[in-house]
């Protein structure tokens, strides 16, 4: 039996460019502004993200395509691949696309609110320097806190 997927696909306008935008996505020090506690690039050829959230959850990702300032692609919590598109808007700004591929239809909701959440996390922290999370490991995703 065959589990039925779907790609889930977001958008979001931001008002830095997109080699701002890649930075954020690409380096520790941006994923730990808008995404994790700690976001930490390991392995041989720095090829792996060591993701620790504010519950103490760990994720292991890796980079699969990492094409400064258009592209960045990694593997999602839950291990599919997922892809961050950056388009400049032409006037300053970055268009970016979001596609979570192969995301199994039974839980593609929570992934849906999950990446939302990421998403607006990271419009706040890059074009407003603003930290949205709340940064408590009481008030999670898991238990429908959306600022975690």
């Amino acid at each position: 039996m065959t589990t039925a997927v779907r790609t889930l696909e977001w958008h979001v306008h931001l008002k830095s460019p997109p080699v701002t935008v890649h930075a954020m996505l690409a380096t520790a020090e941006g994923r730990e502004r808008f995404w994790a506690e700690s976001a930490k690039t390991v392995g041989e050829y720095d090829d792996k993200i060591a993701f620790r959230f504010a519950n103490g959850d760990e994720l292991g990702s890796t980079v699969l395509d990492n094409s400064p300032p258009h592209k960045f692609t990694l593997t999602s919590w839950a291990q599919n691949e997922l892809t961050f598109t950056l388009e400049d808007d032409g006037f300053g700004g970055t268009d970016l696309t979001l596609r979570e591929f192969s995301v199994p239809k039974d839980s593609a909701d929570r992934h849906e609110m999950r990446w939302i959440s990421v998403l607006l996390a990271l419009k706040a922290a890059v074009d407003f320097n603003v930290d949205l999370r709340n940064h408590d490991a009481d008030r999670t995703w898991d238990r429908g806190f959306v600022d975690y």
